[in-house]
């Protein structure tokens, strides 16, 4: 087990370190295609090519299928033989051009040479757009109006296709499209008639129509490859955004882990030789084995029993703010008197504000019901805003502690003084562990700055709420407000076995008057 530990910290770490490198290449990778903006996009390169690709293979069949339409179209005036050699040739170069696409699919990325493979492919998509090229000049001799028209007609549905098909690398595009409408444009200007040259002109009309339209499907693909690049370069950031975090959190987790180990050592180290001095200083500032030859002993003795019990509190407070944040503080909870456990208090504080000239003012709202809290917990709340509230008012203030129920069914703690008060740009700052205000530091009683964190998290623990409200010149009233469900509510009576029953017959009696009405009766019937 002592092992253990450290090697699941030794995994951690390195799948931290794996994730920031794969998330570093990535934004990387897509910041580099991001960064070069070039007409031809080549850092879409392999993107561009592998669209095509599965385009090709998607469609293996379709334009094969269309070729064997062709030609039994074509049986009407061509010879079998001539047709089908061209049909096979037309085959061999369509397995030709699929066999690559598979094999560039097939290839891993990184060892994909896009330049290589794209000229090959290009390569390939010339043969195939010669092979359907040569139908225009299957047996021309024989060719009449019809036939002609049938494989204008046909050459077009062919290039349409294949623009469809590979309009993401226009290089393939002009290599497979071009041979048949060359051949389209031959074959039609060598007929004597004005007919077909018009044809011939449409046909290299609706050609550049079809580039234009493949250029504005290429924009569009590309527009969507740099938002793709965008959204994985964000991707990327956030990942190595969270490897950092979980990093940080594990730093942290770390940190406080060893925190918390720190002060239960340093608890027991420093509360042990603490608890010998505060009990010796006691024994002589008593002068229990004697009085002391020099009085200015026991005056010595009184600042050593002092200055440890402030050092036992500086220790209890940290122990318990460490807890808190930690979430390891339990409470012992029970049934609590509000009213009760702030008398106390009163009584505790009673002659600290008397010496300073202060005037403590209760106003507790009769017939509270308990609390079901931790009583130990309540009190330190109430003490610690009760010191507060004494250390920082002037001699002649009021403090008021009040009491009551809140318009939802709970209770509520309100300390309130007429001290300077506190400006509002430093609350948040009296609120964090070790905070203090500018007038904790103009004072002579200064503190930890922990009473008001402690206060805030002990109330959060009791599902309440912790409210600061403070005006500079004005005082500060802090409300401590405990949820409905904290109060604890008398339940009806429960009958005792039987009761019910006796209740019921007592019900079920007649009433007197109709008793003795009953009475008359029966006595009348008698004589």
């Amino acid at each position: 087990m002592a092992t253990s530990a450290p090697a699941e910290a030794t995994r951690g770490d390195s799948a931290l370190a794996s994730g920031k490198r794969r998330a570093f290449r990535s934004v990387q990778e897509a910041r580099e295609k991001l960064t070069y903006k070039s007409g031809f996009r080549p850092e879409f390169e392999y993107e561009l090519l592998m669209m095509f690709v599965r385009n090709a293979l998607s469609g293996a069949a379709t334009t094969p299928l269309l070729a064997l339409i062709v030609a039994l179209g074509a049986m009407f005036w061509a010879p079998p033989r001539e047709l089908i050699i061209w049909l096979a040739t037309v085959f061999v170069s369509k397995g030709i051009l699929v066999a690559l696409c598979r094999q560039f699919a097939r290839t891993p990325r990184d060892d994909a040479q896009t330049p290589v493979w794209r000229a090959k492919i290009t390569a390939a998509e010339f043969l195939y757009g010669v092979t359907w090229a040569s139908v225009a000049f299957v047996s021309p001799a024989t060719q009449g109006e019809a036939a002609n028209t049938f494989i204008f007609a046909a050459l077009l549905v062919v290039i349409s296709m294949r623009m469809l098909f590979a309009s993401t690398v226009q290089q393939i595009v002009y290599a497979g499209t071009l041979p048949m409408v060359i051949a389209i444009v031959v074959r039609f200007a060598l007929l004597d008639s004005p007919f077909f040259w018009a044809m011939a002109a449409m046909a290299v009309g609706v050609y550049i129509y079809f580039v234009w339209l493949m250029n504005g499907w290429n924009s569009t693909v590309l527009a969507m490859l740099e938002y793709r690049a965008e959204k994985d370069a964000l991707i990327g950031e956030l990942e190595q955004s969270k490897a950092i975090s979980d990093e940080a959190r594990l730093r942290a987790e770390e940190a406080n882990l060893a925190k918390s180990r720190f002060l239960a050592t340093m608890s027991h180290e420093l509360r042990t030789p603490l608890n010998a001095i505060l009990g010796f200083s006691e024994i002589m500032r008593a002068e229990i084995l004697g009085p002391h030859a020099n009085p200015t002993y026991r005056e010595y003795a009184n600042d050593i029993h002092e200055s440890g019990q402030h050092l036992l509190t500086l220790i209890n407070e940290i122990l318990d703010i460490s807890r808190i944040e930690a979430g390891r503080y339990e409470l012992n909870e029970g049934p609590v008197t509000l009213a009760d456990v702030v008398e106390d208090c009163h009584r505790l504080m009673r002659l600290r504000a008397e010496n300073k000239g202060l005037k403590i003012v209760e106003n507790f709202e009769p017939d509270l019901p308990q609390l079901w809290a931790d009583e130990r917990a309540i009190r330190q709340i109430c003490l610690n805003l009760l010191s507060n509230t004494l250390k920082f008012t002037p001699s002649g203030g009021t403090v008021t502690l009040t009491i009551g129920r809140t318009p939802t069914g709970g209770q509520f703690l309100s300390v309130k003084d007429t001290g300077p008060g506190i400006p509002e740009s430093e609350i948040p700052r009296v609120l964090r562990s070790f905070g203090q205000g500018s007038l904790a530091h103009e004072t002579a009683e200064g503190g930890t700055g922990l009473g008001l964190p402690i206060t805030k998290g002990l109330t959060e623990l009791h599902d309440g709420t912790f409210e600061l409200k403070s005006k500079l010149r004005y005082g500060t009233e802090v409300i401590i407000t405990l949820p409905r469900k904290r109060v604890m509510e008398a339940l009806p009576r429960v009958s005792e076995p039987g009761e019910e029953k006796a209740e019921a017959r007592i019900e079920e009696r007649p009433r007197p008057q109709s008793t003795r009405v009953g009475s008359n009766k029966w006595l009348a019937n008698q004589h």
